[in-house]
């Protein structure tokens, strides 16, 4: 009886499928914290620049064609 409990497979499937996915988001998890002063640094450049795109637009007449 003790040895047939434990050749019983059914279920194992199911942990590793979970212990597979839990890895897969710790990993997701720490790429997010290392690289999100990058990503957020990139946005803020480009946010820079097009305000600066927006700005000098406005200056010189809208920036649309009529």
């Amino acid at each position: 009886m003790l040895r047939k409990w434990f050749k019983d497979e059914e279920g194992q499937g199911m942990v590793e499928y979970g212990l597979i996915i839990g890895l897969i988001a710790v990993v997701v998890i720490v790429a997010l914290v290392a690289l999100g002063p990058k990503v957020k640094s990139m946005f803020d450049k480009v946010n820079t620049e097009l305000d600066k795109a927006g700005a000098g637009a406005a200056a010189s007449g809208g920036g649309t064609a009529t």
